[in-house]
């Protein structure tokens, strides 16, 4: 079972045809696959509610709310909780996090399941190429987060750490949280929520890969939400962070 994550706020232009486009990847003859669309709608005020309501009645979708406004760190804690919950077959099934807002083309879920299923615990997207136009600010905090980061970046197991499109075996997700119950992230910043949730969920994996993705901020329905020196100043704090090996008796 593939557990697709999607924490979203106000996201009523953008949710419905992604829900669709997945529905469409996930049940292709030549790749289907079983799955369940999981969704935190978090206090959105633009009718992202009602429009997640009516694809509950035509797809596999679970929809958890939030009234006060979680922000992205809390809203992926809350979904990869819900899915490491959900499964019956932890070493099997996955989770995949992908933002809710068109700019990560879902066509890429199939990679990411592929690789899953070729053995890999932990698979994380790298923004290797930008399809389009891109915001001039996001592009010079990406050239410049290397540097704020430092060693946590260079010695970081994925290409691309900052990235939030990954796809976890959930059995890696379990053992993070038998060990170890706080929440996955705390930053609401999503580059630190990206960094803090794979910093919790390495030591459980025994194979972690990239695959390349694409972003897609061309078909952004609305301004972004990206705030370059919010972003920049959060990282500092985890400049002095470090990576640890896999643990014995890992996911695989």
């Amino acid at each position: 079972m593939i557990y697709i994550c999607l924490p979203v706020h106000d996201e009523a232009r953008t949710i419905g045809p992604l829900l669709w486009k997945l529905k469409k990847i996930l049940t292709d003859p030549e790749f289907r696959r079983d799955f369940r669309i999981v969704v935190l709608d978090d206090a959105s005020t633009d009718g992202t509610g009602e429009v997640l309501e009516r694809y509950a009645t035509v797809l596999p979708l679970t929809i958890l709310t939030s009234q006060e406004r979680l922000g992205y760190g809390r809203a992926q804690d809350r979904l990869l909780r819900a899915a490491a919950e959900m499964t019956p077959y932890p070493k099997r099934d996955a989770a995949i996090v992908m933002q809710g807002d068109f700019t990560e083309d879902p066509t890429f879920v199939v990679d990411l399941v592929k690789t899953i299923e070729g053995g890999a615990d932990i698979v994380a997207g790298s923004r290797s190429d930008l399809d389009g136009p891109t915001p001039r600010s996001l592009r010079w905090a990406r050239r410049a987060a290397p540097w704020v980061l430092g060693r946590t970046h260079r010695d970081a197991p994925v290409e691309d750490p900052l990235c939030g499109y990954r796809a976890y075996r959930l059995i890696v997700a379990k053992k993070a949280l038998r060990d170890d119950d706080t929440p996955f992230c705390s930053a609401d910043e999503p580059w630190a929520a990206n960094l803090e949730v794979l910093s919790r969920m390495v030591p459980h994996a025994r194979r972690v890969e990239d695959t390349p993705l694409a972003l897609r901020y061309a078909l952004h329905a609305r301004p972004s939400r990206f705030q370059a020196i919010r972003a920049l100043r959060t990282l500092i704090r985890y400049r002095r962070g470090r990576w640890w090996p896999a643990v014995d008796g890992g996911a695989a």
